[in-house]
């Protein structure tokens, strides 16, 4: 199906499943335990080895020698894997350091070898055994250093832009602005390590693993294996969080394919936790130059903003700007990104890559932009409003309701509007009051399926699409059962397997607009397969209460299917709607904190989300997803950091204990509003993405709010106490 023409009126619009506070169809399973992820794939005919990852203990060198011997003779050993005896291997199209093989070492926990032994007890002991030599090379590893050297990278990745003449009007300007921010190193944190088990049958090979984009993974596997990408199935029906560290082929199912290749068995490999910050991804820092410049009365004449980031060469920038190009008005404009070549791990995407981050800048910039107006934050933001993308006036947003967000979100919370920062306080805490404004770009991705009628009258949904605890088997059922007009207990999905049509995946939360449209597509072609069955006029029919109905007519559905059943396989594809008009979603968030005034101690007490993002599929899926974005937005501003050890390149505080993650306990309460809305532009589904949405901002409204708390301005992230306490009102 070629979605070519804005939506009108279609099955999705009865709203008898979609759209619907239906709870997750996957829940009993994964509360019981019966939800096996990758790790737990177990067959009690099957003897399992298990595989552990040597890790480099050098950041930037070559291996100069191996000795395993001492490996080899340890209890329960069955194979030792070493980069340097399977040799240097292609890099897969997605990844940026090589996963293993060969003799170079590109970032620290790179892995270098990987042991098998009967249990996971003997492999992680004879492990510590193995003994590398190396011939280390000096590293950069520190944003600020090599900032100087950072450059402008291919156009083809992200060009500079530049509208009107913004150093004019900038210096022109009878208000201006001129800040640096800054965004540290952060990991997605997941709770599921990157896992992967591997069995070969002849020349073939399956592998369980947890994986965000099956095809991408399959497809860079066989590469890396060199081997035919058919001769790969791929799988992934339950992955425990994700947040972009699982978009890429990761080390875990190179080193269980090869080791169960080495060993003749089946191979478990599980990414200890330290390698999860060090061998697989990470969020970017960023050093961030914001400069605005506007009239007295609020408007905003220039807006320029040029971030700084780091990766391994060939690596991606983290796209900071984004949002700033789209977001506010303002005639005269200039967004640039520069790379530094940096000897850390791979830096890629993370819950909103670039938009989140830069957010993180923007809208602290919008802020201290306010008060040099002195002006409420909200009532600025709504002057410089734009329906139409600020650097081609041509193209308008398909829907774009920021004010109201702004509007809605003010009233629901109780916004005091701007005070006196430090004014308000509460025993022993000042009390401040924070809002940003949240966007994120609609992405769109071609994905497939395939909807099997029975002669049962069930309906199985079969795509590779993957649920990273988000919802997906949920909205997908949701919408073969509004399509073909059952209950939702006659809608069996089957996701994550590399052997059904390729999917969206789950990412950039492009993943559920995307996958329930391809969904969408194969029931329409079900449709009229079952309508000419019944020699019915497919645009006459309907499909209500489990049976086909037209005109007098009414055939149940089971009966349509016949003893054979009904299989059709459609996908998804986007014409150039997204071109001729912007998606994006929008929203407002609002903080309240409180802080000690003699410790710094920082308490969220209540935070608000207000979302515009087209129509909502499910709305308790959708605000799960928003309370979890605002909670990884919370920690972002306050806690979250991958310190950097700059003299050897690596981050120290690579586990869970010490990068410090918030919990419920630091958010007593969360609300989210969803604005009653559709976008016909996006997709036949109307909706569209939710799950990264809900992060954007959130940092800068919490440090907005300790700002108008304490009076204290921290441009730093995260906003630890230390960079409070020597600010504080004095304590009377």
């Amino acid at each position: 199906m070629q979605f070519d023409k804005p939506a009108t009126t279609n099955p999705i619009d009865r709203l008898t499943a979609v759209g619907r506070p239906i709870r997750r169809i996957d829940g009993e399973l994964k509360t019981s335990g019966r939800a096996k992820y990758a790790y737990e794939w177990h067959d009690p005919d099957i003897r399992y080895a298990y595989g552990y990852p040597v890790g480099s203990s050098i950041a930037k060198g070559r291996i100069i020698s191996m000795d395993t011997s001492a490996a080899k003779k340890a209890p329960g050993v069955i194979a030792v894997v070493t980069a340097p005896e399977i040799g240097e291997r292609k890099k897969g199209e997605h990844n940026i350091a090589r996963l293993f093989g060969g003799n170079v070492v590109q970032h620290y926990h790179q892995a270098v070898a990987v042991v098998v032994a009967e249990t996971f007890e003997q492999a992680r002991a004879a492990a510590a055994l193995v003994k590398v030599e190396y011939d280390e090379e000096n590293g950069v590893y520190d944003l600020a250093q090599a900032k100087g050297s950072a450059i402008k990278p291919d156009d083809s990745q992200q060009p500079d832009t530049a509208v009107g003449d913004f150093d004019a009007a900038f210096k022109s300007a009878a208000v201006r602005l001129d800040e640096t921010y800054m965004t540290p190193d952060q990991s997605q944190a997941m709770m599921e390590p990157h896992s992967s088990i591997a069995a070969w049958d002849g020349d073939e090979v399956s592998v369980w693993t947890s994986s965000q984009m099956i095809d991408w993974w399959r497809t860079d596997l066989a590469t890396t294996l060199d081997i035919d990408k058919e001769k790969i199935h791929l799988m992934s029906p339950f992955i425990g969080g994700g947040f972009g560290a699982k978009l890429f082929l990761r080390a875990d199912a190179v080193l269980a394919a090869l080791g169960a290749r080495a060993a003749g068995r089946p191979v478990k490999v599980a990414l200890p936790r330290p390698f999860v910050a060090n061998n697989t991804t990470h969020r970017p820092a960023t050093i961030q130059r914001i400069r605005i410049g506007a009239e007295r009365d609020g408007k905003i004449t220039a807006i320029a903003h040029e971030s700084w980031s780091g990766n391994l060469p060939d690596g991606p920038l983290e796209i900071a700007v984004n949002q700033t190009r789209l977001l506010y008005a303002g005639a005269n404009r200039m967004t640039s990104m520069r790379l530094a070549t940096l000897d850390l791990p791979e830096g890629n995407s993370m819950r909103a890559p670039g938009e989140a981050p830069g957010l993180m800048a923007l809208e602290i910039a919008m802020d201290e932009m306010a008060e040099k107006l002195d002006m409420d934050p909200i009532e600025f933001r709504i002057l410089n409003d734009t329906q139409v993308d600020p650097e081609n006036p041509d193209r308008p947003f398909s829907h774009r309701d920021l004010i109201g967000c702004l509007k809605l979100g003010a009233e629901r919370f109780g916004w005091k509007g701007r005070g006196t920062p430090g004014a308000r306080r509460d025993g022993n805490w000042l009390i401040g009051q924070g809002m940003a404004a949240a966007f994120r770009n609609n992405l769109l991705v071609p994905s497939g399926a395939r909807v099997r009628l029975g002669k049962d009258g069930v309906v199985i949904v079969e795509t590779d699409m993957t649920d990273i605890g988000t919802g997906s088997y949920t909205i997908i059922a949701q919408t073969a059962a509004e399509m073909l007009g059952v209950p939702l207990a006659k809608v069996a999905v089957h996701l994550g397997d590399s052997r059904f049509p390729v999917s969206s995946g789950s990412g950039g939360q492009f993943g559920g607009n995307c996958s329930t449209s391809g969904v969408y597509a194969a029931c329409v072609k079900l449709r009229e397969a079952v309508a000419k069955k019944l020699d019915l006029n497919s645009q006459d029919v309907s499909f209500e209460n489990g049976e086909v109905r037209s005109g007098n007519r009414s055939v149940p559905l089971s009966e349509a299917a016949g003893p054979e059943g009904i299989t059709v396989e459609d996908k998804i594809q986007w014409g150039k709607l997204s071109e001729t008009h912007q998606q994006s979603t929008f929203g407002a968030h609002f903080v309240e904190v409180g802080v000690d005034r003699a410790t710094g101690e920082t308490r969220i007490r209540r935070m608000l989300a207000v979302c515009a993002a087209g129509r909502i599929l499910n709305p308790i899926t959708a605000r799960s997803q928003v309370i979890g974005a605002m909670t990884m937005g919370a920690g972002a501003a306050l806690s979250e950091e991958l310190v950097v050890d700059t003299r050897r390149g690596f981050f120290v505080n690579h586990d869970l204990a010490g990068y410090e993650v918030p919990v419920h306990a630091d958010i007593p309460r969360q609300e989210v509003i969803f604005m009653d809305e559709t976008d016909p532009i996006s997709s036949p589904m109307k909706a569209k993405g939710i799950g990264e949405l809900g992060i954007c901002g959130v940092s800068a409204a919490i440090s907005n709010a300790i700002y108008d708390a304490t009076g204290v301005r921290v441009r730093d992230y995260p906003v630890t106490l230390d960079k409070l306490i020597g600010g504080l009102p004095d304590v009377a």
